[in-house]
């Protein structure tokens, strides 16, 4: 599992661009940048939609504050939904990047993946939220359990940064 001090794996997550469904390399995103990515383990779901996102919201004038370039939201969900979703949270009007991992390429090599078959969720992602500066995780915050959003919340991470 990732930590604070390691570097991210490389990884091609989704978004839709002008002309659809277009690939972003993470290491492009974090490339000389201090940004904050947090993850959920799905769009629309309870926490996730009413919470997590929102506090990455209400939070964002804070991270541009401390000098973070770029706030990515990952799921392990399709460009479509994440699109989607983006627009019916406000996050993309608000400036949140909102990135779609299907494959769990990204996170399953950061140890981050989860299954909850009863819930119908296959292939997800562990809440949390990390602090990368130029490709290196500076800060690392995971909820112990998925329905819980404090840590991992835009508040938590901004005291967390100090």
């Amino acid at each position: 599992m990732i930590s604070a001090g390691d570097r991210l794996p490389e990884a091609t997550l989704t978004r839709i661009g002008d002309n659809g469904p277009e690939e972003v390399k993470i290491s492009d995103k974090v490339a000389g940048r201090k940004v904050a990515i947090f993850a959920v383990p799905g769009a629309f779901t309870p926490t996730c939609h009413s919470a997590h996102v929102p506090s990455f919201i209400r939070t964002k004038d804070q991270f541009a504050a401390k000098g973070v370039d770029e706030i990515i939201c990952i799921s392990g969900n399709d460009p479509f939904v994440m699109a989607a979703w983006g627009e019916a949270t406000g996050a993309t009007a608000a400036g949140i990047t909102m990135l779609g991992d299907a494959e769990c390429t990204f996170t399953n090599a950061i140890g981050m993946r989860f299954d909850a078959p009863p819930a119908g969720l296959i292939g997800r992602s562990l809440r949390y939220a990390m602090l990368v500066e130029d490709g290196v995780v500076t800060v690392f915050n995971q909820e112990e359990n998925p329905g819980q959003c404090e840590l991992s919340a835009g508040e938590g991470l901004l005291d967390a940064m100090g």
